[in-house]
This record gives structure tokens, sequence and C-alpha cells, in this order.
């Protein structure tokens, strides 16, 4: 690792480290200090013990907020999905892990399969601006997709309203299972969220390094130890190797 890439990844001497607090899997606690504790602080604490700096956590409430940050000086990595319209401004490595994405159909609900959910006349609550919220306003064809800012919204949009599909991440649809009485999960999916390291494009020349790294972290099982260490085990899935 040579210094350009520690002064352009940590230009401040400290590694900013943005945290997406949206995502439940990722960040599954809270430290005494008040910083967020999860697989993705984790991450970001063993990139700064490789570059040999302090590690500074600068938290968001959703994804987007984090992204749309990527050209202002506010974080130096940012722990997100990787998605098309983030990659404009941020480079991002290959995933760390993955995440499931599907649907949940409510009580009577005619839909059996995935597939079947993009049909005219189909209303999908989706929280706006989430991994999977992007993917479907990019391959949702004939359904309408209903947006909220945050998940306990798009739930109760999806409850208040009537809607005909819930889309989210597999495990917090469980969760909100458990208080839907007769609503289904449905089989498969319809998108795996990528759950990566992007640095802002003007690190082009740390990116390398930043993508070497990750696939070292997943290759040598401390990826696959951080699910576990943090009690997300069969939840979260260690991204194939690149």
């Amino acid at each position: 690792m040579s210094s350009e890439v520690t002064a352009l990844l940590a230009p401040t001497g400290v590694l900013r480290a943005g945290i997406n607090l949206g995502n439940f899997l990722l960040v599954t606690g809270k430290a005494e200090n008040g910083d967020p504790q999860g697989v993705s602080p984790s991450v970001a604490g063993k990139l700064a013990e490789r570059l040999g700096v302090p590690l500074k956590l600068v938290p968001f409430a959703t994804p987007g907020e984090l992204a749309d940050q990527a050209e202002n000086d506010v974080w130096d990595v940012g722990l997100i999905g990787a998605e098309p319209q983030r990659a404009l401004t941020i480079e991002f490595t290959a995933a760390y892990v993955e995440i499931e994405a599907t649907y949940m159909v409510p009580a009577g609900s005619p839909i059996q399969t995935v597939a079947e959910v993009d049909r005219p006349g189909v209303r999908i609550a989706v929280t706006g601006r989430s991994a999977y919220g992007l993917w479907l306003d990019r391959n949702i064809e004939a359904a309408e997709l209903v947006r909220s800012d945050s998940l306990d919204s798009a739930y109760e949009q999806f409850v208040a309203d009537g809607l005909d599909a819930l889309a989210g991440l597999r495990p917090r649809l469980i969760t909100d299972l458990e208080k839907t009485p007769g609503a289904r999960i449905l089989d498969g999916q319809f998108s795996a969220v990528q759950q990566a390291v992007g640095t802002p494009k003007k690190n082009m020349a740390a990116a390398d390094f930043l993508k070497a790294f990750i696939e070292e972290l997943k290759a040598d099982g401390t990826i696959a130890g951080l699910i576990d260490s943090h009690g997300v085990t069969g939840r979260l899935s260690v991204a194939p190797a690149t």
C-alpha cells in the first residue's frame, strides 16, 4: 500500500466512513459513545487499521442521503448498496455481502410469484432511493411504485392503503410478516442488494487498492466472521469472489 492511497482515502489523517443507519442488518447496535455497530462499521474499522489511521464513523439515516454527499467532502468511503445511479459519482468495490430482495403480499392476494407483481393495476409499496428501490425504478414496467421515506412508512402505507405488494429485504419482510395476519412472502427474489464500499470518483487512484482489500476480507473469512459475531448469520451472505 502506498502513501498515495492513504493520502487519498484519509486526507484529513482520519478515515471518515459514511454508514447507512437504515440497513438494520448491517448496523445492529450502538456503542456507549453513540457510534453505530455492526458489519459495515466493522468493515470500515478493518480498512482504517490497514491504512494505519483512526476511524470516524459518519452516520446517515438513509443510503440516499449518504450518496448525496459523495462530492461534498463529508466522507472518504461510504458503505452502501452499489447501484448504477450512485456509481455516477462513487467508485464501488465488488459487494462484500448480499441481501435478497423480494415482496410480501396481503392476505387473500392472488399473486403467487415475483414475476406476477409487475402487472397493470398492481401497486407496490417501496422505500424510495433504497438500493432495491432504485432497481425497481429501472426494471418495473407495468406496476405502480408507491414510494415512502423509510422502511416503517413503506410498511404503514402498504397496510393503510391496501397496496398489492410490499418490496423489501427478505429479513425485514419476515419481521413485518409477524404483524400482518394472513400475509405471505413470495418465494424467490427480484434482485439481491449488493452491499459494497465506495469512494468518491476523485479517489480513483485508490480504487484498485480498495477493491483488492474487500476481496481479501471475503477470501480470508473476515466477512463471514463479522456476520457471525454481529448475529446476522443466515440473513446476510458473503458475496461471491470476483
